[in-house]
Formats: C-alpha cells, structure tokens, sequence
C-alpha cells in the first residue's frame, strides 16, 4: 500500500479523492502531519494576526503607493480623477478581496490562487493553476521590484534635496536599488523568527507615518502663510491630459493608478502555512480597510497642500513626494523629515515583498512548476524558510536592476506589468469558481452564501476582464516608444513563455493537492 506522501504526489481531482486521501487508515497510522496543500508542514507557524495585519499595510502601502505616483496620476483628470479614480479602484478590489477571502478560508494554502485555480477549475484545474501561479509569481517578483525602486528614488531623493546642484542619475538610484534589494533579501534569509515582530513594528510606522504626513500637510501651509489648493481645483477641476478625446475613458485608464496602489488582497494569502488559517480573512479585511481611508484622508493633505502641479510635474527630483513635501511643509528640512518618514515603512514594505514573492516561487518549486524544482522547493533546516527560493528572488530582481541602468523605459515596461498579470492570476482562480457553481469548494469559514457570492464573483470577473484590456491602452496620446505602455507585450511575452514551459514539464509536474480542513492526517496548527 502507498504511504501518505506517496499518494500526496498524486493530483488530486475532486474533494471525495482528498477526503479519502485524509481519512485512510494508512494515514492515520503513519502519523505524517499534512497541511491543506497535501504537503508536510515544514515552515514555523511564526505569525498571528497582529503581525499579519502589519504585513498587508506595510507591504500594501497604499498612502505612500499614491503619492509616489501622483505625478503620473495627475494627467487622467486633475486632482479630481486623482480622488475620484482612487475610489472607484478601490470598490472594485473590495469586491476582488472578498472573493479572494472565500477561497483563502477554505483552502489556506501558500500558494494562494495558484492552489485555488486548480481547485476550482475542476478537470481543467492543472491548467488553471499552472497559469495562475505563473502569472501571480511573475506579478509578485515584479511587484518586489518596482517597490524597490520606488524606495531607492526616494532614498535619493532625500539627498538631492539637501543638497542644491546635486542631479540625480540612474546610477545613484541603481546603487541604492542593490543595497535596499540585498539587506531585505538577507533580513528574510536570515531573521525568520523576527519578521513577526518587524512587521508589527512595520505596521505602526505605516499608521504613525500616514497620520503624521495627514497631519503636516493640512496644518503647515497655513502656519507658513501659504495658500492652500482651493475647493473647485481639488474636487470639481476636471483635466484631461492624456490627449484621449475622452474624458470616460481617460478616467477608465486612470485607475491603473489606484489599482496599482491597492491592487494586492493576495498579499497576506500567501503566509497561510506560516498563520492559524482563521486569520487570513481578517488581516484581508483590515489591509482593505486601513489602506482605503488612509489613502483617500492622504490625498485629500496633500492635494491641498500642493500650491503649484507644475512644479510637482516637472520636479527635478527621482521622487514626487519631495516636491510634494517641499510645498506642503514649506522647506526643504520638513520635506526630508516627512520623507525619512515615509521611507521606513516603506524599506519594511521591500521586505514583506520579498517574503510574499519567495513563498509563490517556492510553492510553484515544490509541486515541480519551475526549472531545478526539486533544488528550489527546498526548505533550510537552519534558517526555516525556503532559502534558495529567497536567493533567487533576490538575484531576479537584481537583474532587474540592471535593466533599470540600461533603460528605464524596459524597466518600466516589467514591473508595469505587475497589475495585470496579478489580476490575470486572480480571475484564473475565481471565474472557474463562478462556472462551476461555486461547487468544487468545501466552504471555509468565511464564505459568500447564496446568490451573494455568484454576484461578488461575477461582478470581479466583469471587471477584470474589461480592465485587463483597458489597461494595455498606451497611457497618453500621441505614442512614441519611450511614453508607449508595453503591458500587453510584456504580459504576451510571458504568458507564451509560461504555455511553451507547459508542454515540457506537464508530464512530470504535480499541481498542489487539496485535504479538507477537518481531515484527521492535518497538522494541529494547520486549523
């Protein structure tokens, strides 16, 4: 008779195949303590929700996301498209996010949709969850990169506004890129058991930070004698700038904003073996919470606080905030101060990137979805964590790095991809659950009952698949190649790359198993 891991390598089709699988004798008797993957525990269960919770608002930063792209942002309407697309982005994750809650409560697997995918996909469950995991793992690895850089220019920019005459090169962004990327990826190498109580520390410079910069902002322009923003340029001045003859669908486009600030409920998903399962829901609930009043309060400081767009617009600085900051705090020794702010939750944000990306490759790795799997699903003894996935998560972005000497416009063109190709990740998971009638989940504890679910389902697909395609449009007309929106290339690209690797691993390659939550052969700790 085969032993429990010897039927874990199996794939598993349907639920009565995994409760069999959970509920035999042979199971019970080898004593192997599984977690909902189908997989042995390896990984400390290091975190509780508080330390969860820090890690979805540090890592999904929305506030400090927003004004680091406001520059961009401003073109698709004004101040007002600004807010006005921020909020619509964000009801729409909403929606996403608690699609996403369901099926992590009833399937807390680190491999997050990857693991759902195959799931609800049924007979096309495989595929599915070859895709979705690609494609999430791409979107995260990129993602880790574009938080790098957003930090290293502000880091930057730090100095540059302290220092008149200084010009900023790629160079001097690229040097600090290196030193962030390596200091995080070593913290997550080696301080396993301390990431808990850093991103609860994470957390409350996030809160300490936004209300502080709330804070600065609304006040200083008046102490300063400054004039603040007035009503109708913050609200109601509409302007189009994006050379789109309308004004619909440059504010369509202008979400891409938005959702790239808030875009991430997959985020805290993804340390499921690491967290009592009940938790992911909650930290979910809490990021999306935290994240859309912090984000709209610190527009509202800081669009105020701006006497001058064209200045902000045509800054000399890598990093908007600084001008930003500048005008708001009314010198150049309150914008660093209120930078220095920003940037420690934000260098802590790097990390939660780091160890989100590390744990997709390293589940994809386990299940022999990617090159030297069997080399890459290793998990370290010593430290307790998927050392060599860490590595190489930390060597890909560094190559990415590299790119960013030689092209900001290539640079810009991967990690522009992070929207879409994590979206693609998330409807690969949701719409087959919405096709099969939300019938090949068991229920966690959180689940959308009845025809609620089907409508939050339903509604998450529909924008998906119309935002997908939106956001491909080039960003502002006329197109030349350096301002060309190269997402659709990039995610194309990929996505043949992913297709062709399918054909040569699909014989040998596992796919994650499923084992119902109240199956005797799971870890205590994995309830």
């Amino acid at each position: 008779m085969a032993t429990v891991e010897e039927k874990a390598a199996l794939p598993s089709k349907t639920h009565e195949k995994s409760s069999a699988l959970a509920s035999s004798d042979d199971a019970l008797g080898l004593g192997v303590a599984l977690n909902v993957s189908g997989h042995k525990q390896e990984l400390q269960r290091n975190f509780g929700l508080l330390s969860l919770c820090g890690l979805g608002v540090t890592s999904g930063n929305v506030w400090f996301a927003l004004g680091g792209t406001l520059n961009v942002a401003i073109y698709n309407g004004g101040p007002p498209g600004v807010i006005y697309e921020f909020i619509a982005a964000s009801v729409f994750y909403w929606i996403v996010a608690a699609s996403i809650a369901e099926l992590a409560s009833a399937i807390p697997s680190s491999g997050g949709v990857y693991h759902w995918a195959t799931v609800t996909g049924g007979p096309y469950g495989r595929t599915c969850g070859w895709f979705a995991g690609w494609w999430n793992a791409l979107a995260w690895l990129f993602g880790y990169a574009s938080v790098v850089q957003i930090v290293s220019a502000q880091a930057v920019s730090m100095y540059a506004v302290m220092h008149d005459g200084f010009v900023t090169q790629q160079w001097h962004v690229f040097v600090a890129y290196m030193i962030i990327t390596w200091i995080t990826v070593s913290i997550v190498l080696y301080l396993n058991r301390a990431l808990p109580p850093i991103e609860i520390v994470a957390g409350f410079f996030v809160v300490a930070g936004v209300f502080i910069s709330i804070l600065v902002c609304a006040i200083m322009p008046h102490v300063n004698q400054r004039p603040y923003a007035t009503n109708f340029s913050v609200w109601g001045d509409w302007q189009n700038q994006t050379g789109y003859s309308s004004s619909g669908f440059a504010f369509l486009a202008g979400m891409l904003n938005g959702a790239y600030a808030v875009g991430t409920p997959d985020l805290v998903t993804h340390l499921a073996e690491e967290v009592p399962h009940r938790n992911i829901p909650k930290a979910i609930l809490f990021q999306f919470v935290f994240g859309f009043f912090s984000g709209f309060f610190y527009l509202i400081s800081i669009l105020y606080g701006i006497s001058s767009f064209d200045d902000v617009i045509d800054s000399v600085y890598p990093f908007p905030l600084a001008e930003i900051y500048r005008q708001a705090a009314g010198s150049k020794a309150g914008s660093v101060g209120l930078l220095f702010l920003a940037f420690i939750p934000a260098f802590l944000s790097c990390i939660g990137c780091c160890v989100t990306a590390s744990r997709v490759f390293w589940t994809l790795a386990r299940d022999r979805a990617t090159p030297c799997s069997r080399f890459f699903s290793n998990v370290n003894q010593s430290t307790h964590n998927p050392f060599r996935a860490i590595v190489f998560v930390g060597v890909f972005v560094t190559v990415l790095g590299c790119i960013y000497v030689g092209s900001k416009t290539a640079f810009a063109a991967f990690v522009g991809s992070f929207v879409i190709l994590s979206t693609l990740s998330y409807i690969a998971a949701i719409l087959p659950h919405l096709l099969s009638g939300r019938k090949n989940v068991v229920p966690g504890w959180f689940w959308m009952k009845g025809a609620v679910g089907f409508m939050v389902n339903g509604i998450a697909c529909a924008y998906i698949i119309v935002f997908v395609v939106i956001f491909c449009f080039p960003f502002s007309l006329p197109v030349d190649a350096a301002h060309m929106n190269y997402a659709s290339l990039i995610t194309g690209g990929l996505s043949l790359f992913v297709l062709l690797f399918w054909f040569v691993r699909q014989s040998t390659y596992v796919g994650p198993r499923e084992v119902i939550l109240d199956a005797h052969v799971l870890a205590k700790d994995a309830l």
